[in-house]
């Protein structure tokens, strides 16, 4: 790339970040201490990918979901999972007119910009399953017809940690389909005095909103130069060593591993490794970084940094493991200690 084509990308790439700053502003007025939370939420947006949001309740999901889409002026539709949901409840289905004769469709409320199912796995496998089609083919099938979802498409899923009873665990397939699985934690002790402050008012909840400051064409221009950020092929490997380290057996071509590094210890925490999916969201993911800090190129920091976050769902831990109380943030955390960063 010569140095005139890199300095026009960089000019483009700082022209379409500053709407994302924009909203990340806009969205840390409304919510407090979870700048984690916002970052990876725009991250899978310019992405092109989906999030799973793993937290007790209390702890803002909703709000930062419902936020964003506020501050695109998109569409937004919430989704309560329950274990009488059907399919047809989410995806839409065939109506029959009497007085015509003739099937009408009525689409479901997964048609908007930005879905919030929330508490997904309350759900029975074969409604989770229902979400498949959309999350990975941006379309969803009714009555043997295809319609095409709104773009930008996100789905935003909850799930609760600590509250087993009536629940459904879900599928590796459907797992596998979400870009990130995030842990929201705590705020801290100054981020939670912000938040009294902020929320503890009796007319608040029915007064906040956020207001427009991106449209959904920034996210479409975001989302057209994100292919064209520059990842060396170095750090290509680099996202391979990864991936391919989770895999038990399967580490012969590693070209990153340290000196005497020794995978033993960690062979019997991992029942199943990642698939090539987790590849190609690293790689996405790692772009859309660069593009969120206005950078033109990809960095092995970007990399490391959203690994935890692309990888937790899609290890398969071993018995051992469980036993051990060791969980997949841990496994990671060994596995990139072994790797050279380049």
């Amino acid at each position: 790339m010569e140095q005139q084509d890199i300095q026009q990308l960089q000019h483009e790439v700082q022209a379409a970040s500053a709407p994302l700053q924009l909203i990340k502003a806009e969205m840390g007025r409304i919510i407090s201490g979870q700048e984690l939370l916002v970052e990876r939420l725009l991250l899978a947006l310019i992405s092109d990918g989906h999030v799973l949001l793993e937290g007790v309740p209390g702890l803002a999901k909703t709000l930062a979901v419902k936020t964003l889409a506020q501050t695109l002026n998109g569409t937004f539709s919430r989704l309560q999972f329950t274990p009488d949901l059907l399919p047809a409840d989410v995806m839409g289905t065939r109506i029959y007119n009497a007085a015509t004769g003739e099937f009408s469709t009525k689409t479901g409320p997964v048609f908007a910009n930005i879905v919030l199912a929330d508490e997904i796995n309350r759900a029975p496998a074969k409604v989770q399953s229902a979400l498949l089609e959309a999350m990975q083919e941006k379309q969803v099938t009714i009555g043997g017809e295809r319609f095409p979802l709104p773009a930008p498409f996100l789905v935003l899923a909850t799930q609760n940690p600590i509250e087993q009873e009536g629940t459904y665990p879900l599928p590796e397939a459907q797992l596998d389909r979400f870009m990130f699985k995030l842990k929201v934690d705590y705020p801290s002790r100054t981020e939670e005095r912000s938040v009294i402050e902020r929320m503890a008012h009796p007319e608040v909840e029915k007064s906040i909103s956020a207001v427009a400051v991106a449209s959904l064409d920034d996210i479409a221009r975001a989302r057209a130069l994100v292919d064209r950020i520059y990842i060396d092929e170095k750090i290509i490997e680099y996202i391979l060593d990864i991936v391919i380290s989770t895999r038990p057996g399967k580490r012969d071509s590693l070209s990153s591993r340290q000196t005497n590094t020794d995978f033993s210890m960690i062979d019997g925490l991992i029942s199943f490794g990642a698939s090539p999916r987790a590849s190609i969201a690293l790689a996405l993911a790692g772009r859309g970084m660069a593009l969120l800090q206005g950078r033109s190129y990809v960095l092995p920091q970007d990399i490391k940094a959203i690994a935890p976050d692309v990888l937790r769902h899609r290890i398969v831990l071993s018995y051992e493991a469980e036993a051990e109380n060791i969980d997949a943030d841990a496994v990671i955390a060994r596995l990139l200690a072994e790797l050279r960063t380049p």
